[in-house]
């Protein structure tokens, strides 16, 4: 019995490795994007959690600092196959973009591909991910007059007010109406997620998370210890960003550059090639520190900025499905679901469809590669290669 379980449960890391990885190879866009990739591989195709389920995890994630989308797919792991689910989870989605950027400021710190026509094409790609995976939740979490409203005003407040704070307050506020409208309703439907993680580690974990932040820096001031301080830098950057990985360039900037550590160009150089590659935009620090340190400073920043993304998630998963159960929480829930729709949607807007969709032709291309995904049902690899490739014709155009 042993035996088996032991095999079903290596067939099931082998297959969360395997299927992260194609992820990380293939998730172009940005976190908004990657949630709709996300979405479309872990719930639509493969059904290792209900929309609603996914839905909730992506709600917790935007509470959260650090990469959202980083922390959704671990989160995705652990529920699939406990703690060493959730490490082969990141490990496939982030060492792709992790050893290209090594690579690239190894050898080609100068290229700049930000402009490349093919790049344009993926981020088409993303545009229809998007798009299919916003249709898919606005169905399920959206099905009545007054969570519409709610992912409305989500959508106004957040494509006017384009901040992580805005962000932070319009789920507050969709969890009280939520919880005023709705917490007398009975979910029949609803699905209990299991853990494979004790509450003691995840006390463990939120305990580690701010002991870092305040041993790190003491660490840095006793010793003279270069990777010290490269870690501490890398592990505050992470802890402190709300707002995904854009939010923490600028942090990055102020971190590495002023001190001399890094030029302006070489910084400018390696955010040109973090467009150009897949995963989690956090992973620029992978560059960041191979620059200054060779491919140990890589791993040592990729470590250092992901760590508390990691803590931060396992901390609060063994917490999660007893609070979205409770009576008091599920309206609340209900509410912030519908917003999350709404601030999807405004992303879908800005930056994703304002930077990719800029002529007539793009939408054409853009109304190909949604058939190709959702009426032909062709693997989201072949759109990305289509779109990849269809961005170089359109530079001739």
């Amino acid at each position: 019995m042993n035996k088996g379980t032991n095999k079903i449960n290596f067939k099931s890391l082998l297959e969360i490795l395997l299927v992260s990885t194609r992820l990380g190879l293939t998730s172009f866009g940005g976190p908004i994007a990657h949630l709709g990739y996300f979405h479309e591989e872990y719930i639509r195709r493969r059904k290792w959690m209900d929309e609603k389920s996914y839905a909730d995890l992506v709600a917790l994630c935007q509470f959260l600092p650090g990469p959202a989308s980083s922390q959704v797919g671990i989160g995705i792991g652990v529920m699939r196959a406990g703690l060493l689910g959730g490490i082969l989870a990141f490990i496939g989605f982030t060492f792709p973009s992790v050893i290209a950027l090594i690579l690239f400021a190894l050898l080609v710190q100068g290229l700049n591909v930000g402009d490349a026509s093919w790049i344009h094409g993926l981020k088409i790609v993303a545009v229809v991910i998007v798009a299919h995976a916003i249709l898919g939740m606005a169905q399920k979490l959206t099905p009545d007059l007054p969570r519409k409203s709610i992912a409305l005003l989500a959508l106004v407040g957040t494509l006017l007010w384009q901040t992580a704070s805005i962000q932070i307050g319009v789920i507050i506020l969709a969890g009280f109406v939520g919880y005023i409208l709705y917490k007398n309703q009975l979910d029949h439907d609803e699905v209990r997620l299991t853990f494979p993680i004790s509450k003691k580690i995840g006390i463990i974990c939120l305990s580690l998370f701010f002991g870092f932040l305040i041993i790190l820096p003491t660490l840095r001031e006793i010793t003279t210890l270069t990777w010290v301080a490269m870690f501490d830098s890398f592990y505050r950057s992470g802890s402190l960003v709300f707002g995904g990985g854009h939010v923490v360039l600028p942090l990055l900037q102020r971190e590495f550059v002023p001190t001399g550590w890094l030029t302006q160009d070489s910084f400018l150089a390696g955010y040109g090639v973090t467009q150009a590659v897949p995963g989690p935009l956090f992973t620029f620090a992978a560059y960041i520190g191979t620059v200054i340190n060779g491919w140990k400073g890589g791993v040592i920043a990729t470590v250092g900025i992901f760590l508390p993304a990691f803590l931060l998630i396992l901390g609060t998963l063994p917490f999660w499905d007893k609070l979205r159960r409770s009576p008091k929480i599920k309206g609340a829930l209900m509410g912030v679901n519908a917003a999350v729709v709404g601030i999807l949607i405004s992303a879908f807007y800005d930056p994703i469809w304002t930077s990719a969709i800029l002529k007539p032709v793009d939408f054409a291309f853009s109304a190909v590669l949604f058939s190709m995904l959702v009426y032909w049902k062709l693997p989201p690899w072949i759109v990305v290669v289509t779109g990849a490739f269809g961005g170089m014709l359109l530079s001739l155009i």
